[in-house]
């Protein structure tokens, strides 16, 4: 769906991060803005992360309980597939850990990591759909844009 990933009223919001945890641009900053200072000094005391895994904050003035910070770059650099569907896995992870219900994914590494939007969601949607958890009965992918929303239903369209 097409949704601002910072208004969702789910357990826990994804976002796609650097491995500094630097919320500098993109949806990571739209997260940073719409939690408040809070997010900032957890994420601070978090960092640094490896490529590929997710850690949480809480998500502040968000409806969200948690925001799930998933590595998919470098500060300022490139993503590659692999590291999208480990980011992907590790967030799902992540909300089981948490005991998360419903979770929204954003489209990982397409923003500033530059990653192509219908290989993003043929990896992000396979990821999801092979995931073996227990508490998690709703994933969303929050994108925004027609060219994100059409790739994200094609991908879950696809058998």
């Amino acid at each position: 769906m097409q949704a601002d990933v910072t208004a969702l009223e789910v357990d826990a919001v994804a976002n796609a991060a650097n491995t500094e945890l630097r919320h500098g641009g993109g949806v990571a900053a739209a997260i940073a803005h719409a939690a408040g200072p809070e997010l900032e000094r957890e994420s601070r005391e978090r960092a640094p992360i490896g490529l590929g895994e997710a850690v949480e904050t809480t998500a502040g003035d968000m409806p969200a309980r948690w925001v799930i910070h998933a590595a998919t770059m470098e500060l300022g650099g490139p993503t590659s597939a692999e590291i999208i569907e480990r980011a992907t896995r590790s967030t799902l992870e992540r909300a089981e850990e948490l005991e998360c219900r419903s979770l929204a994914l954003v489209a990982f590494g397409t923003g500033v990591g530059g990653f192509p939007v219908d290989e993003a969601a043929r990896i992000m949607v396979g990821a999801v759909r092979g995931h073996k958890g227990q508490t998690l009965d709703r994933v969303v992918f929050a994108v925004r844009g027609d060219e994100a929303e059409r790739a994200f239903a094609a991908a879950i369209a696809a058998e």
